[in-house]
């Protein structure tokens, strides 16, 4: 699958991933400090924002999406930079292509399965709007309220709402959430990996720590504190503190 992205800058390269129900823009905040010094490649994920759209959305799909943009880029000490199910992906990555990946940075996301999410709701709320055939913001957004969503979420999700349709996938994102939340454990990788959590989050917690270090032996996991899951956003600062030294090492 070809999939929509945006490049900028020269010199080594480094290709982020946004999470569930984003675009490539969600990760503006960081590539517009980093590609003073690296190559930034921005994209979207199946699904989402102008990339095509496919029945299949499983991690060795999106994963196999982002190889074919590899090869048709020529990247090669390639850095992986992904939130949340982008994480995901970029992990996955180091299943397929490990010879082209200099290191991945992984934002508040395990190498777990996940049974309940701060998205469960989401998807609860998407779907009944489908059912409702829901076209006008307002009532979208009241619907939203009534399942628990925030202001913030709602106004992240309404983003991705234009001419009265969703940009992303909403019939297969909610088809294929079990997939989503879902993880195969894989044998264990030398890439160098850093993992950044929120301290408010639960997505990465003490207990996750076995299977992180069990797959990726060679991970650094680091906390921001007083971020939640959509730590790049809250506190783009202080993860660019983490991930300069980490680069540079």
């Amino acid at each position: 699958m070809k999939l929509n992205y945006k490049l900028q800058g020269n010199k080594q390269p480094i290709l982020l991933m946004h999470g569930l129900f984003g675009s490539l823009d969600n990760l503006n905040m960081l590539a517009k400090d980093l590609v003073v010094n690296y190559q930034t490649i921005q994209v979207d994920l199946r699904n989402h924002g102008q990339s095509p759209w496919s029945n299949i959305m499983n991690y060795q799909a999106m994963a196999e999406d982002i190889v074919e943009l590899c090869h048709d880029l020529q990247l090669q000490n390639l850095i992986l930079i992904g939130h949340s199910m982008g994480g995901k992906v970029a992990l996955q990555l180091s299943q397929l292509i490990p010879q082209q990946i200099a290191k991945i940075c992984v934002i508040d996301i395990a190498p777990v399965k996940y049974t309940q999410t701060i998205n469960t709701p989401v998807i609860k709320a998407l779907a009944q709007c489908i059912v409702q055939q829901l076209v006008d913001r307002k009532q979208i957004a009241e619907v939203m309220r009534q399942h628990g969503l925030s202001e913030p979420t709602i106004l992240f999700l309404l983003k991705s709402f234009k001419h009265e349709r969703w940009l992303f996938n909403a019939d297969v994102i909610i088809n294929q959430y079990d997939n989503i939340c879902d993880w195969q454990i894989i044998s264990a990788c030398d890439i160098t990996t850093l993992f950044i959590r929120g301290g408010n989050s639960n997505y990465i917690t003490d207990k996750d720590y076995p299977a992180i270090f069990s797959q990726f032996p060679n991970a650094q996991i680091e906390t921001v504190a007083g971020a939640g899951h959509n730590v790049h956003a809250e506190k783009t600062e202080q993860v660019l503190q983490h991930l300069y030294p980490w680069l540079a090492d």
